[in-house]
């Protein structure tokens, strides 16, 4: 009969057994995709033009998604931090639901809304406003399935400033607004560079929503598809590599403000 004494250590090893197996799940495909490819991947940001333009269209798409989510998310998330109310639950199921929705049913979803046989497809039409292969469909897509990453974090940020330092602005006669702006949102800025890094990053990586409602013109997830698909691996794995390193470098710049604890201004 195994002791107290002697299960300790075997849990621990079990446990870094473990986690050494997750860490090299994780860590590995990462490593092989941009040790291997990094260099020629750079090499092409001066001689090919496409994957310039490639990267110029996901960053700028990435950034507009991400401000578009800032802009919408930041009330709702204050919302769902803040009051409680009937559907609440449900509104943040919704909410939640593009993270699990299959690629494929997320392509369907925004065409059903988008497409130019939909109502509201054919309504910003007339508007001047096309959707379908163009770049607002693709900020379209990367709101569609970042947004709820913001929220969520956005709302566990807020949900962290205490209650009774908003009400005591409140008693001091501010606003809700001047509440917000004096009291909530400096408390939680931190928490929302947070959830808009992460936000940008999961834009920037978006493929199975952009691919059928705008296919081109080509961000660098859907290029990397592309040479994939026409030229095999070789030609694929340097898009690949400069794609991972554009969604990593805004990852360790935040982790890096978080553990030498930079004031924001």
């Amino acid at each position: 009969m195994l002791t107290l004494s002697a299960v300790q250590p075997l849990s621990g090893i079990l446990a870094a057994v473990a986690a050494s197996c997750l860490l090299l799940l994780l860590a590995l495909p990462v490593g092989a995709l941009i040790g291997g490819s990094v260099t020629r991947g750079l090499s092409l940001l001066v001689t090919d033009h496409e994957l310039r333009t490639a990267l110029l269209l996901t960053i700028g798409t990435a950034t507009s998604a991400t401000l578009l989510a800032a802009l919408g998310g930041t009330p709702i998330a204050w919302l769902l931090a803040r009051k409680s109310f009937c559907g609440r639950a449900l509104l943040a199921a919704l909410l939640d639901l593009p993270l699990v929705l299959p690629h494929p049913v997320a392509e369907i979803a925004l065409l059903l809304v988008f497409g130019r046989n939909s109502v509201v497809g054919q309504v910003l039409l007339q508007m001047g406003l096309r959707i379908v292969g163009t770049p607002l469909g693709i900020i379209c897509a990367k709101v569609f399935v970042s947004a709820p990453l913001f929220v969520s974090a956005a709302r566990e940020s807020i949900t962290q400033v205490l209650v009774r330092l908003e009400n005591a602005a409140r008693t001091l006669g501010d606003s809700p607004w001047q509440t917000w702006w004096r009291v909530t949102l400096p408390l939680s800025a931190r928490g929302l560079l947070a959830a808009g890094v992460i936000t940008w990053a999961r834009a920037v990586s978006e493929f199975g929503a952009i691919v059928v409602l705008a296919y081109n013109p080509k961000v660098a997830s859907v290029l990397s598809y592309e040479r994939f698909t026409s030229y095999g691996l070789p030609e694929a794995l340097p898009v690949a590599a400069a794609l991972a390193l554009l969604s990593l470098v805004p990852l360790i710049a935040l982790r890096a403000l978080r553990s030498h604890n930079v004031p924001l201004t």
